[in-house]
């Protein structure tokens, strides 16, 4: 039976400490009870985790890495359970950060992967070369005739995706179906008159039996593709209908709820694991983080290995395209452009909303700034 392993990276003050700490991680994400009670056999030998390998850190964090492997028998061919063996009760101790993850037969089997990527947009926006761009209409409390003008002149600036913000449900002021509709055309009557690809994107995050249905209401009023935040809506929610062979939109993942899953250094998942490799297993296409020098306090370091979990070779599945956002300013563009090239997709929201006045000629811009066609 095929195994993956894990890395964890363990607070320890020595070797002997990390190895203890990495053993009980083994027992605690697999039998979850003490090793000497471990019935002999098939579960000791296959189930219980193995500890395959352990180094010093070498990092400015210290400590140590422990790689552990886990038996594609443990799954079920279950993803939530997948996940539970990845990081489950050891995820409510400290000190322990998952940072890598090496794939079995058992996971890319389960685990379709993302059905678009970054070529697929690539090709269904006609972005051939050069950065993608979106943009976020918003704010909460704008009727749906509002925003459907929003997207309608996002798109006439030459932006090639045009999401809601992940605040906008079904708000009385906008609700989703008015939303949907007025949004989709107003996309629609700009290509009509530029001749371009843009494409609308709604945010499809909601109770539980209706997050399918507006991912498919979407499909059917003609978006572009639909916006999921898999902490709030669930995991396998986001992995189900990724892999739904009928479906076939591209799907976004937005990051909030997620913060506590990544935010410091000794807990949860390197930025690399949580917005590169666990959204490929989950078969998203794009990706929003917050950029680094934004209201998030993000680093340099941070995004650009978020970019490596999102285009490093995995398993076979496609790349898939990191959006920057939460900061993203004219201003900044040549130091994005330095740091990240055309890699990402430049998400801007708040920005161009201040020139709502303008909002067409703004995004032109933006445009000409980003991909240099001024």
């Amino acid at each position: 039976m095929g195994r993956f392993s894990v890395t964890y990276w363990l607070g320890a003050a020595d070797e002997p400490e990390a190895r203890t700490r990495a053993l009980d991680i083994a027992l605690e994400q697999t039998v979850e009870i003490p090793r000497d009670t471990v019935p002999a056999g098939y579960v000791e030998d296959e189930i219980l985790g193995r500890l395959e390998k352990i180094e010093p850190a070498g990092t400015e964090r210290g400590g140590f890495l422990a790689e552990i492997s886990y038996s594609d028998d443990d799954m079920g061919g279950d993803f939530l359970q997948l996940l539970n063996i990845v990081f489950g009760n050891s995820s409510i101790k400290a000190n322990i950060r998952v940072e890598d993850i090496r794939l079995s037969e058992g996971i890319l089997s389960l685990c379709a992967g993302p059905r678009f990527g970054l070529p697929g947009l690539r090709e269904r926006t006609g972005v051939d070369n050069g950065p993608i761009l979106m943009s976020a209409i918003k704010p909460v409390g704008l009727s749906a005739s509002e925003l459907g003008r929003l997207a309608h002149d996002f798109a006439l600036g030459g932006m090639d995706l045009v999401k809601d913000d992940h605040g906008l449900v079904d708000q009385r002021t906008a609700p989703f179906s008015d939303r949907l509709k007025a949004c989709v055309d107003g996309v629609n009557e700009a290509n009509a008159r530029t001749g371009g690809r843009a494409a609308y994107v709604p945010n499809i995050t909601g109770p539980a039996m209706q997050i399918f249905d507006r991912a498919w209401m979407a499909k059917e009023q003609g978006a572009g593709g639909v916006m999921v935040a898999p902490a709030l809506a669930g995991y396998d929610v986001t992995r189900a209908l990724a892999a739904d062979p009928e479906f076939g939109l591209p799907i976004v993942s937005h990051p909030t709820f997620s913060g506590a899953n990544m935010i410091t250094p000794t807990t949860g998942f390197s930025h690399r694991f949580y917005f590169g490799l666990l959204q490929r297993l989950m078969g998203v296409d794009a990706v929003v983080y917050p950029n680094f020098g934004g209201r998030f306090g993000f680093t340099l370091k941070e995004c650009q290995s978020i970019v490596e979990g999102c285009q490093m070779e995995f398993g076979g599945y496609k790349p898939i395209v990191p959006a920057p956002g939460g900061g993203m300013t004219f201003e900044r563009v040549p130091e994005m452009r330095a740091a990240y090239g055309d890699r990402v997709m430049y998400l801007v929201g708040g920005a161009l909303i201040r020139e709502k006045a303008n909002l067409v000629e703004a995004s032109k811009r933006l445009v000409a700034a980003v991909r240099g066609d001024a």
